[in-house]
């Protein structure tokens, strides 16, 4: 099932697709993730994980940019995908927002992927 996610009370800086593919959920943010933006990434990630879904995968070559507030997001998202015995993989981050990750060692506790056809199981 597809579902798009774009909050109408802030301008359509950030839009997020979700839909599941297989035993994964696929995510896929396009434009800005920062602290005018978050929750619309956050709310689909918490509505798979509490329907059981502890894969998650994140399409970031649509990501344009990413600062603390949408880095804390995806780690609380780790946190409860670990628990549940699931991950979260990051897939295709352009250099700018792969940088955020790296700076703050974010990137060693993701799976990172070049591209979707690694991330998602056969």
């Amino acid at each position: 099932m597809d579902r798009e996610h774009n909050g109408s009370a802030l301008p359509a800086r950030l839009r997020v697709e979700a839909r599941s593919v297989g035993e994964s959920e696929l995510l896929t943010p396009v434009g800005e993730l920062d602290h005018h933006t978050a929750e619309l990434l956050r709310e689909p990630l918490d509505e798979a994980l509490d329907a059981g879904r502890a894969r998650l995968v994140v399409d970031c070559t649509g990501l344009e940019f990413c600062d603390s507030t949408g880095l804390n997001v995806l780690l609380g998202a780790r946190l409860r995908a670990d628990a549940a015995g699931g991950a979260v993989h990051l897939v295709g981050m352009r250099p700018a927002v792969a940088r955020v990750f790296h700076i703050t060692g974010a990137d060693t506790v993701f799976t990172v992927h070049d591209t979707l056809a690694t991330a998602l199981p056969d």
